[in-house]
């Protein structure tokens, strides 16, 4: 496929005037100086297409560099079209199971009806175990090889094409967090083996936590962060350079949360100048242990109404945590009631 029309049409479109005042909302957010309320990044304008963009389907994307790119810069294009201030971004877009194929695991690919990123199958527990005394994944697994390859490829287009190099930035791929891979892996029968063979899965989690940080550091061998001191993810900026995603803290108790989640995510962490955490469902159990992790300098969560948020307010936002990308609705209804937010809660329009 010729992306030139597209690229054209974007980098004609991208204005540095709106882009590096967005750039400017976004670091002051980060760096605790927007006022006492919400954070609504917002462009001067929107920016019309000048031409038709195609629809890609996540299946079309996984399959051609061209289509993921055209994919992933169509979300692009989408929000210069729109006055909502969010980042611009590219992702190596190839799901929740990167880390955990090179474990052995097979892909399972939806359908094209769904449009939805894919997921794997789990190896199960014995072929899981086997890995604890068996030469490390390997970096160079064909599937992460198409991840690099993608990044490779924006990366050159951020050379030829100058507005979107500077203002599209390239955020690390969906590696997950360490736990949520070893359930990738295992399988939901893992949540059994954190009773029974605690020994075991501490020993996965840590070889999974190794795997984690090589793939890290070749990814920004591709890709090196645009800026030291923060990074995105889905549009958002956030101080430090990763955002691990911790899902399956959700069906843990604090114990097993700070048992087999807290001690792999603090060395990713450490070993990445800190960053964000991302959670689904309820949390409010779990996220006074935020504050105690060296490095943890933002949170995103995506169901306020399953929470307790008065709780999790006193875990984060007091304790200088960002809250980045709160429910909308949820923020605006804390706000009414009075209740303190730092400046640093972000939600979008």
């Amino acid at each position: 496929m010729d992306l030139d029309c597209y690229l054209e049409d974007l980098e004609s479109r991208l204005d540095p005037v709106v882009e590096d005042d967005v750039l400017d909302q976004w670091h002051r957010y980060c760096s605790g100086q927007c006022g006492e309320g919400i954070f609504v990044p917002r462009r001067k304008h929107a920016a019309a297409k000048g031409i038709d963009w195609p629809t890609i389907t996540v299946n079309q994307a996984l399959g051609d560099f061209d289509l993921m790119i055209l994919r992933q810069l169509a979300g692009v294009s989408n929000a210069i079209s729109s006055t909502a201030g969010f980042m611009l971004n590219f992702r190596s877009d190839y799901g929740v199971p990167i880390l955990a194929m090179p474990f052995g695991c097979e892909l399972f690919v939806m359908g094209d009806e769904q449009n939805t990123l894919p997921n794997c199958h789990p190896i199960g527990p014995e072929k899981a175990r086997d890995w604890l005394n068996g030469n490390p994944p390997s970096v160079e697994h064909p599937y992460l090889q198409k991840v690099w390859e993608a990044g490779r490829r924006f990366m050159r287009i951020k050379r030829q094409y100058p507005r979107i190099g500077k203002y599209v930035v390239v955020y690390h791929p969906d590696f997950q967090g360490p736990t949520d891979i070893l359930e990738l892996i295992w399988g939901s029968e893992i949540f059994l083996a954190f009773l029974d063979e605690p020994d075991v899965v501490h020993g996965l989690l840590q070889r999974i936590t190794d795997f984690y940080i090589a793939c890290m550091r070749r990814w920004l061998s591709i890709v090196p962060n645009f800026d030291p001191q923060v990074s995105c993810h889905w549009g958002l900026m956030h101080p430090g350079q990763i955002m691990l995603r911790d899902d399956s803290a959700m069906n843990l108790s604090p114990e097993y949360v700070a048992q087999f989640i807290v001690p792999y995510d603090q060395q990713l962490l450490e070993a990445f100048g800190g960053g964000a955490i991302h959670s689904c469902g309820r949390v409010d159990h779990w996220t006074h242990l935020l504050a105690g992790m060296k490095g943890v300098r933002a949170f995103n969560m995506s169901q306020p109404h399953l929470n307790n948020m008065e709780k999790v307010l006193r875990d984060t936002v007091d304790q200088g945590i960002l809250l980045v990308h709160l429910d909308a609705q949820a923020a605006r209804s804390l706000q009414a009631a009075g209740r303190p937010l730092h400046g640093r809660v972000m939600t979008g329009e």
